[in-house]
This record gives structure tokens, C-alpha cells and sequence, in this order.
């Protein structure tokens, strides 16, 4: 499904470079030609090739991200295909899987590929759509072609429009008829709905932000993730349970299998890695998201969980909304935050300070993705692949404000943090998108394909 545009194909040598990739760190040369890497090794040459000196800095595969929210069709006010994936690979992140509660819903098979289209024309980064689940489109999720379409999203939570998935018939047929993976938003809609009838009483309409993740307590988030896994279990079922924030969730995920084994695996979120609770007295309703950033101890128990293996997957959940919606009071500001941007370089963060090394944040936001949505040729930097590389300079900073956020909302919860990792450059499919903190337009973008059978 490759629609490869570029008639003159670029051919870059790059020297000199530190690549991370599969577990080492090695100063290596890479070859891109013809949209792909022609080679790794030392002291390499050819005269055809820019060479481009890479002193100092790390080569490595460009990040998958496996949930975003770009907002269009429908909410192109909040961003859109293009805007978000010019923001994707200015942050390193080259290949993007995006949700289906756009408007109307991609609940279709039409109104999927209609996704498709507008990507084919305008995404600067590779692209996949996922397939939305309803309690009466069960025939038509099944139609879904597993070697174009990155999975199934099913919301167990409250969703926009018609998602939400909550008939127990519905959900028995989708795990056990869906062979394609299943992703799923895991909060239990009855539990959140009682508590913010106690939090109305106590508060009316002027509920602190602080109880967000009171009234999508843990107990919302463990009752629908274990129902999902039990389902799972049940049916035998490929299952993703997407954006974990609670300690106790990660006790449902095991990590003695390799993850091409796994059949039940977990993405944690880089908010949830880096909020905690006691962040909403300062950032407020900017970073209101579903499931609720909750305590320290259990950002802490996500982080052990994401170090031993029980969640295998470092992504976004990308979500923006303008500076307007996100400001009004905690009933009326929508959840969710802008993210791809920065979401490789909060990661850095993480690594200088020790908490996580760089070989095991490729492994998280490239390999992993790669694995366990069976992406070809993608995720990893491997003779034969497609050349999706991002170049981090480790000695330069970045500050984050509004002069230089590429988000179409125009904000970040980043917002006047400086990082101490910068990105360099960025390939998608051989050719530079991003350079010198700027976007090369043109949809160099392709459509992911997958090996649905392992």
C-alpha cells in the first residue's frame, strides 16, 4: 500500500552518528537510498549520497506512535492530518495510528478509507487508522482488511457520539470474533458516572479539577481493564489496553513471554509518566485527560511496570483541543492534550535523569510498536527497511513556547519547560521532513501495511 511520490529519490550518508537500535549503542554509518536503508557500517562511502555529519548526536528509528486523536474529519478547528503530523515529525515521531472518534465516527468501512484519503494527500508522516467499534457495527468491523488497518478500537469508557461500548453481548462477539487486534479505552462507565453525581452534589457545577481522578477513580480503570483481559482470556483474543494510570491495572499484565508471544499486552502514556496529581494545582484543566493523571504512586508503579515489561508500548494519546475549550471549568473542558511534539524528548528527559536508559526508550516507542502491531519494515533501523529515522541532539536544549509549537491548538502542558535533548532531524520513508526546526511541506507519508499472521 506504499505510494511512494518522490520521482528523484534522495541518497543521504550518515556519518559519524551514535545509532541505538535493538538493545546496543554503536557509532555506525547509515546508507538511505531509494526510501530505505541501503546499508550500515563503518567508514561506508559513496559518492552519489549528502553526507551528513552527525557528531555527537544518536541516530535512532524514527517512533511509532500507536494512539493519537488528529482530529479530522469533523474537529478540524482543534487540528488536523496535516497540521498534527508536521507537529509528529518536528518531535521524531514518524508513523502515526489515529482513533476512529472523529466526525462522523470511522465506524464504516467507507468512512475508514475516507480517513485513508485525506492522509494519502496530506500526512507528512506514515499513517494507519484504526476501526471503530460500536454496539451494532459488528459486521461491519469484521469486514476490516488486517493487512491495511492497524486494529479495532473499542472505548469501554465514555466516548464522543455512538462509541461507547458497553453491551456485554457486543463485547463478547467482538473478542471473540475480531481476529485483528483489539484496542481498548478501559474505564467503567457506571463507576464514573456515580461518583460525579457525588462530586455535583457536594460541588454543583464548580467541581475542582483536583477530583478528576477521584471521580475516574482507580476502580473505574481496574474494573473495565480487567473485564477486557478476562474477555481476552476467554475468547483468546489479541488485546491492547491502551494508556494504563493506575498501579493496580499493571498487575494484569505478565511479562514472562516475549512480545511476539504476548497476546495481551499494555501502552503506557508519556503524560502519565511524567504528571502526577499534584500537578492539577498549577497546570489545572491543561492536563484534564481520560483515564485521569492520579498519584505519584501510581505513576511510580507504571514506570516499574513499563522497566519489567508488563506494558510494552511508550505512546500519546494525542488529543488536542483549543486554549478556549480547555479553560472553561471542570465539567465543560474537554480531556485530552497535545503531545507528539515532545513526547520523544520528555522521554530524554527521563533518560538523563536515570530513570530509564535510551536503548529501552527505542525499544518502547519504535521496536515494541513495531512488534506488536506487526508493522513491515518499519521500526527499527535494518538494511532493507524503510528509512524512518530521527536524529536527537543530546548537547542542545529545547524550550517549549508558543512561537515554536506546531500544534494547530497553539499550546502544549510542556509550556515553558526547557529540555535538555533537542531533535535534530527527521527521515520519513529516505527523505528529510524535518530540519534546522523546520517542516519540509509535501505528504511524504505512506500507508503503514501489516503481517497480519505472525
Amino acid at each position: 500500500m506504499g505510494n511512494e511520490k518522490n520521482e528523484i529519490m534522495s541518497s543521504y550518508l550518515l556519518k559519524n552518528g551514535i545509532v541505538v537500535n535493538e538493545g546496543e549503542s554503536k557509532h555506525q554509518d547509515v546508507l538511505i537510498k531509494n526510501n530505505r536503508i541501503e546499508e550500515m557500517g563503518t567508514d561506508l562511502c559513496d559518492d552519489s549520497a549528502t553526507i551528513i555529519d552527525l557528531s555527537g548526536k544518536f541516530i535512532m528509528p524514527g517512533c511509532i506512535d500507536d494512539q493519537v486523536h488528529f482530529r479530522e474529519p469533523g474537529l478540524t478547528h482543534k487540528g488536523n492530518i496535516y497540521s498534527e503530523s508536521r507537529a509528529a515529525v518536528a518531535g521524531g515521531i514518524t508513523s502515526f495510528m489515529e482513533m476512529p472518534n472523529t466526525s462522523p465516527n470511522a465506524t464504516t468501512q467507507k468512512l475508514l478509507e475516507d480517513k485513508y484519503q485525506i492522509a494519502r494527500t496530506n500526512s507528512i508522516a506514515n499513517y494507519s487508522f484504526f476501526m471503530g467499534a460500536t454496539n451494532d457495527n459488528l459486521d461491519e468491523v469484521l469486514k476490516t482488511n488486517a493487512s491495511e488497518v492497524c486494529g479495532v478500537k473499542v472505548f469501554m469508557g465514555s466516548s464522543t457520539g455512538n462509541m461507547l461500548v458497553d453491551n456485554e453481548k457486543t463485547l463478547a462477539g467482538l473478542f471473540s470474533n475480531v481476529p485483528m487486534l483489539i484496542a481498548t479505552h478501559c474505564e467503567d462507565e457506571q463507576t464514573i458516572q456515580k461518583n460525579l453525581a457525588e462530586a455535583k452534589l457536594k460541588h454543583g457545577v464548580e467541581i475542582p479539577i483536583e477530583l478528576h481522578p477521584i471521580i475516574r477513580n482507580e476502580e473505574a480503570c481496574f474494573l473495565s481493564s480487567s473485564l477486557a483481559v478476562n474477555l481476552a482470556e476467554k475468547h483468546g483474543a489479541r488485546l491492547h489496553v491502551l494508556h494504563i494510570s493506575t498501579a493496580k491495572e499493571t498487575e494484569l499484565f505478565k511479562n514472562h513471554l516475549s512480545l511476539r508471544d504476548k497476546k495481551i499486552t499494555a501502552e503506557a502514556c508519556v503524560h502519565h509518566l511524567w504528571f502526577s496529581d499534584e500537578d492539577y494545582t498549577s497546570k489545572g484543566t491543561l492536563i484534564k485527560w481520560n483515564p485521569a493523571v492520579k498519584t505519584s504512586a501510581d505513576r511510580d508503579g507504571i514506570w516499574k511496570a513499563l522497566l519489567d515489561n508488563r506494558i510494552d508500548v511508550v505512546a500519546t494519546d494525542h488529543a488536542p483541543h483549543t486554549i478556549e475549550e480547555k479553560k472553561n471549568n471542570y465539567l465543560n473542558a474537554p480531556s485530552g492534550g497535545p503531545l507528539v511534539q515532545h513526547a520523544l524528548i520528555s522521554m530524554m528527559e527521563h533518560v538523563k535523569n536515570g530513570k530509564i536508559t535510551i536503548e529501552r526508550v527505542v525499544e518502547k516507542m519504535a521496536h515494541n510498536p513495531a512488534i506488536l502491531f506487526r508493522i513491515k519494515e518499519r521500526g527499527f533501523i535494518r538494511e532493507g527497511y524503510y528509512a524512518d529515522i530521527v536524529i536527537v541532539d543530546p548537547n542542545r536544549t529545547h524550550s517549549v513556547h508558543q512561537n515554536n509549537i506546531l500544534y494547530k491548538c497553539g499550546w502544549s502542558p510542556f509550556e515553558g519547560y526547557t529540555f535538555s535533548s533537542a531533535i535534530d532531524r527527521t527521515f520519513v520513508n529516505g527523505e528529510i521532513v524535518y530540519e534546522n526546526n523546520k517542516v519540509m511541506e509535501g505528504a511524504n507519508g505512506m500507508r503503514l501495511s501489516f503481517n497480519p499472521a505472525h
